[in-house]
């Protein structure tokens, strides 16, 4: 029997991407998931593709960016499965913009969404996480930023450094309520967002992955999985790359030796 099971988990940013692939994975392992999201009708399709793999979820239509709006998500999980045991705080967006031609809307943006939204979505649910006596909070950060960059994303890539800075704090203030709080670093992975950048790209990031593939959106969800799970109770603060050895080559010669 999974060590998941029965457990009330809320994803946010969970109807497409990296998200619902941890939301599916959650769900097989027999814990009942929250789908959050802005788009009802992928919120409904992500909740009956759970449900007909045997798994339970419902859809909540939740804007992480406001105080109201991240109360209101946890208390639709309290109403729908009794309280909180696990958040994993995935809501993000990345569009891009050259660091010469930003203007400061779409750099307020992102840290709207990404930070911001993270930290009243953590504190929202912190009553229930207390609760919960092992609660888990998960944070989907980046490889982008924290370890590497990319053109176009300097905020992005800013807003992921900065998840790991609230991270640590977080892990420290929080232990003594038996709350754990680590975060998943995705290096390249097979999502809708990926395939918009076009297939040339996505070639080229398999190419100096050493494993040489991109990564699945399952596999960032067994990785939030296993810090959610009581095997994992020991470890707080840490931030898990989870990019098939991207960041490792010194150069693209390097594998080829």
């Amino acid at each position: 029997m999974s060590s998941l099971r029965n457990k009330s988990v809320i994803v946010t940013g969970a109807t497409r991407g990296i998200g619902k692939g941890i939301a599916r994975v959650f769900a097989s392992k027999g814990a009942k998931v929250l789908i959050v999201g802005r788009d009802a009708q992928a919120g409904a399709a992500t909740v009956a593709e759970i449900e007909k793999a045997g798994g339970t979820a419902k859809f909540f239509a939740g804007d992480v960016t406001t105080r109201a709006g991240a109360a209101s998500i946890a208390a639709a999980a309290v109403a729908a499965f009794g309280g909180i045991d696990v958040l994993c705080a995935n809501a993000g967006i990345f569009p891009a913009a050259k660091l010469d031609t930003m203007t400061d809307a779409q750099w307020d943006e992102v840290f709207t969404v990404n930070v911001k939204g993270m930290f009243l979505t953590v504190q929202a649910c912190l009553p229930e996480l207390k609760k919960s006596g092992a609660g888990r909070i998960v944070i989907t950060s980046s490889i982008t930023g924290p370890i590497t960059g990319f053109p176009g994303w300097s905020h992005y890539g800013a807003t992921k450094s900065a998840q790991l800075g609230f991270m640590r704090t977080a892990a420290i203030e929080l232990a003594k309520f038996g709350i754990t709080v680590n975060a998943v670093l995705p290096g390249n992975i097979a999502t809708e967002g990926l395939a918009a950048l076009g297939p040339d790209y996505a070639a080229s990031a398999a190419a100096i992955i050493p494993l040489k593939r991109l990564g699945s959106v399952e596999d960032i969800g067994h990785a939030a999985a296993f810090f959610a799970s009581p095997e994992a109770g020991y470890i707080t603060g840490q931030a898990l790359a989870i990019d098939g050895g991207q960041v490792l080559p010194e150069s693209p010669q390097a594998l080829e030796a």
